[in-house]
């Protein structure tokens, strides 16, 4: 239990400390996203409290010539019908600003995710092995979800509250100047209480959102494994950790909301010291123990002063109001940073250095030399300097033990991973390749095929979105799907479950091989694609793949020396080298 409470624990100073500048102004780059409807957002407040002004002196006016002057009623009746146009025109108002606001933090939430998939995508899947999937997930959606205070609320709020509080203070100076003068003075104190407090916030906020993410992953992790937890008799404790890594988020959340209330407090406190004491000094002055005007403060000058000392406050409170919306996005933002090792940039300009690269149908030649990789926990490299080259059209089998780099070497050839050296398809090296064009070119079938939640031809369906049922039918068939589908009740449309749970190994393997036969790839990399299979499905299966390979360069990695006796070509892999047999 000790061991799952503290994997959420970190150095609290560090969280403490200020977001890198660099941050901030990413987070305000992303308002080029939605730059309209954030205007639009930021300038109906604005007008908003240009026509409060109208509003508020047309109101005093009005009780003024009712009280002061007895006018009649008829009189009164177009300033009363005025305040109420102005009411409803300030409502609509106020629901346009929010809707544009609300638009614009929508695009710019669908902005980020884009990056952050092109940037995950770009990474590999190499990178994201050595992630925990749930933290992963928790950025994608609850930390970018973070940013939606920010933009839909907080910058326009901040505008308003740059501008109203400044804008109605010195609207009221010409018609009383001591009034003006209070609320210009005491207006200032609030925000520079409030940033005070907002550090601690800011603070507070980073380690929530980190203990969220690692309870994200945490428990994504316990759920994937919980089979293997109840056959060892683990349920119980693991459950105990996750009661006891909930509890440690409990109080993060509790440590922000207490500082969100002390900010609330701290703005109250101010706000209503500046309206008593402009309610003060009117009363006072009526009453006539205070007198330092140079002339008398008529009724409607009292009321129009009195309506507005609140309003100079009211942008201030809703600045406050989603002032943690702030804190919140900076934290996610670091966040983001952090696991994904920076912050998505134009990923497109990376992509735009790899421009489409023109092949011909048939076979794609394959070029590697110098080739080193690495592996995590191994003092000496998996390949060093190797070198291998297939002529467009050629068959070859890679052969190995167990852990010598056979799946390492395909998936470098793949681009799936890091690597040192020189590897070259169709004469054009491998950094040159667009995405698109050589995901086209090449096809990989590995030892572990995704399969994900859906029937079975829509898993088949992959390699070629675009194929009609008829295809997908004759891939399966040559994939020796049909042999164990037929005798599903739905056949080809029975529903897997995440990573193909209801299929063994081998139906999972045949199920990712049929993809292959809904493409047209120059380059085939199988890697043990016939391990899981019995000798007469691995015969049917192996024809079918070299019938299909016909014309096509095909690298096929396996342990049966049967498999490799079909191919005409035999490397191997040894002393981290590639070797013809």
């Amino acid at each position: 239990m000790s061991g799952g409470a503290s994997s959420l624990e970190h150095d609290p100073s560090a969280s403490l400390r200020k977001p890198p500048r660099e941050q901030s102004r990413w987070l305000m780059s992303l308002a080029k996203a939605a730059r309209f409807p954030l205007m639009l957002a930021g300038a109906a407040p604005l007008v908003s409290g240009g026509l409060l002004v109208v509003q508020a002196w047309l109101l005093a006016n009005v009780l003024d010539a009712a009280i002061v002057k007895q006018a009649p009623r008829q009189e009164l009746l177009g300033g009363i019908l005025t305040i109420a146009a102005l009411m409803a025109l300030r409502a609509c108002i106020t629901w346009a600003g929010e809707r544009a606001g609300a638009d614009a933090s929508e695009r710019i939430k669908r902005h980020v995710r884009q990056a952050l998939f092109v940037r995950l995508l770009h990474k590999g899947p190499d990178w994201s092995r050595k992630r925990a999937s749930g933290e992963i997930a928790s950025a994608l959606v609850d930390q970018v979800e973070a940013l939606d205070g920010f933009f839909a609320k907080y910058l326009p709020a901040m505008a308003a509250a740059a501008l109203l509080p400044v804008a109605f203070a010195v609207v009221l100076l010409p018609v009383d100047v001591v009034a003006g003068l209070v609320l210009l003075i005491t207006a200032p104190l609030i925000p520079l209480f409030m940033a005070l407090v907002g550090w601690g916030a800011q603070g507070a906020s980073r380690r929530h959102l980190r203990a969220f993410a690692r309870l994200s992953g945490f428990f994504a992790d316990r759920l994937r494994g919980l089979s293997t937890l109840k056959l060892y008799g683990r349920a119980e404790a693991e459950a105990a950790s996750v009661v006891a890594a909930s509890d440690a988020l409990r109080q993060r959340t509790m440590s922000v909301l207490r500082i969100a209330f002390l900010s609330s407090a701290v703005l109250e406190f101010f706000a209503a010291l500046g309206v008593a004491g402009v309610a003060v000094y009117i009363g006072l002055t009526y009453l006539g123990f205070l007198d330092v005007r140079w002339s008398p403060l008529t009724l409607q000058a009292g009321l129009f002063c009195l309506l507005m000392a609140p309003e100079v406050y009211a942008p201030l409170r809703q600045f406050a109001a989603h002032y943690h919306d702030r804190a919140a996005a900076l934290a996610a933002v670091t966040q983001i940073s952090t696991l994904f090792d920076g912050l998505p940039q134009d990923e497109s300009a990376a992509a735009e250095s790899a421009v489409p690269v023109a092949f011909a149908p048939g076979g794609a030649a394959l070029a590697v030399a110098g080739l080193t990789m690495a592996a995590t926990g191994r003092p000496q490299p998996v390949l060093s300097e190797a070198a291998l080259s297939l002529a467009p059209g050629e068959h070859a089998a890679l052969m190995g033990p167990s852990g010598i780099g056979k799946s390492t070497l395909i998936e470098a050839i793949a681009r799936l991973r890091p690597s040192v050296g020189d590897v070259s398809i169709d004469a054009t090296p491998l950094s040159q390749w667009c995405e698109a064009d050589l995901r086209a070119r090449v096809a990989l079938i590995g030892q572990q095929p995704q399969l994900l939640a859906g029937s079975i031809a829509d898993n088949i369906r992959l390699g070629r979105p675009a194929a009609s049922d008829a295809d997908v039918l004759e891939a399966a068939r040559r994939a020796c799907v049909l042999e164990f589908a037929s005798s599903l009740p739905q056949g080809l449309d029975t529903p897997l479950g995440s990573r193909g749970h209801g299929l063994s190994g081998g139906q999972a393997q045949r199920v990712a091989l049929a993809r292959l036969f809904l493409r047209d790839p120059g380059l085939i990399l199988l890697d043990e694609p016939t391990a899981h299979l019995d000798d007469a499905t691995q015969t049917r299966v192996l024809d079918e793949i070299l019938k299909f390979a016909a014309g096509r360069t095909l690298l096929l990695a396996t342990h049966s020396p049967a498999v490799a006796a079909r191919l005409p070509r035999v490397l191997r892999i040894a002393d981290a080298k590639v070797k013809d047999v």
